[in-house]
């Protein structure tokens, strides 16, 4: 396995799905016009929901199998313009799946106020990650899913730009930053809501782990590999390990402290699994900052105290940020 992947970022032009404006609210499944990405992924169905939203379904080589992709587009979009758009790509926690921002945020209204694409990917629960799989490699890619596939396939048809955003929440805020790191250029803008940041801080390893042995997937070892063993490769995905590589791409890093918080509905248990994950992630989050700032990253911070490891906190988060996330990207507001 490569540890440090290089991708193309140069957007390609060529055919879109559909033409004219924007969706229709129909289903399209004539793939021919559609440009394919470099590993031959394609896009085989495109449902619009109404005339801002889509559901792309996209036949992965590097997941050997098909997964969605919803992308919201702006007013402005036509699927024959000549020019591109900034884009936001927006990963998903673990045990969700790529309709989870449109689900549990307003996402689609604030998105709707500025000339963005969002584009949030099917992430299931890969941990932003090419499988290790006891160092042979192979299917699950969902790192090269997210970064070679889906981007060339938004590139390729959507006209997303060169000019992006990555933000996520838990495994998906990690996510985020990591792919800020491993592919140094690629994101202008990075924000991590509640995301586990520094992978090798006293008992992460461990914790992680945990997490995913019960992502039906078998030994949670596939996914990184031993900690101990194979800690070369954790460390070419860790985003503290990695934070040299974020210099120039603006950081923003926030979590609760897994204290009832103002969002948090009445009657939870100081036991949730929402409030003891959140003080692990609190934790890993402040080893990842002090590592960022002193490596000369721009990481802007809100540890805001009480709160849980919830979508309200997200959602509010998401509020505070997207002004500075549009303003670092270029999206102008209508």
């Amino acid at each position: 396995m490569l540890p440090f992947p290089t991708l193309s970022s140069t957007p390609s032009s060529g055919s879109t799905p559909g033409s004219g404006g924007g969706g229709g609210g129909g289903t399209g499944s004539d793939g021919d016009s559609r440009r394919p990405a470099d590993d031959g992924a394609k896009i085989t169905k495109v449902q619009w929901r109404g005339k801002r939203q889509a559901d792309v379904t996209v036949k992965s080589p590097a997941l050997g199998t098909s997964h969605k992709v919803r992308v919201l587009v702006p007013k402005t979009w036509k699927s024959s313009a000549n020019r591109t758009w900034p884009v936001v790509y927006a990963f998903h926690g673990g045990n969700d799946t790529y309709v989870s921002w449109t689900r549990s945020t307003d996402i689609e209204q604030y998105a709707a106020a500025y000339d963005v694409i969002v584009v949030m990917p099917e992430g299931r629960n890969g941990s932003y990650t090419d499988w290790y799989n006891n160092g042979r490699g192979g299917i699950p890619k969902w790192e090269t899913f997210h970064m070679l596939e889906v981007r060339q396939l938004m590139e390729r048809n959507f006209h997303a730009g060169s000019s992006r955003a990555a933000m996520g929440i838990s495994s998906g805020a990690q996510g985020a930053v990591t792919y800020a790191a491993r592919y140094p250029g690629m994101f202008r803008y990075a924000a991590a809501y509640s995301g586990v940041l520094s992978m090798l801080s006293p008992g992460i390893p461990a914790l992680l782990l945990y997490i995913n042995s019960g992502n039906g997937n078998g030994s949670p070892e596939r996914i990184w590999g031993d900690p101990v063993r194979d800690r070369a490769n954790w460390v070419a995905h860790d985003p503290t390990s990695l934070a040299p590589r974020l210099r120039g791409t603006s950081v923003y890093v926030s979590s609760g402290n897994g204290k009832e918080g103002p969002l948090d509905k009445p009657g939870k248990a100081p036991w949730d699994i929402g409030y003891l994950s959140e003080t692990q992630v609190e934790r890993a989050s402040k080893d990842f900052v002090q590592r960022a700032r002193s490596v000369g990253v721009s990481v802007t911070t809100n540890f805001y105290g009480p709160g849980s490891h919830s979508w309200p906190y997200w959602q509010r988060e998401m509020h505070r940020t997207w002004p500075t996330m549009m303003r670092a990207i270029g999206a102008r507001k209508f």
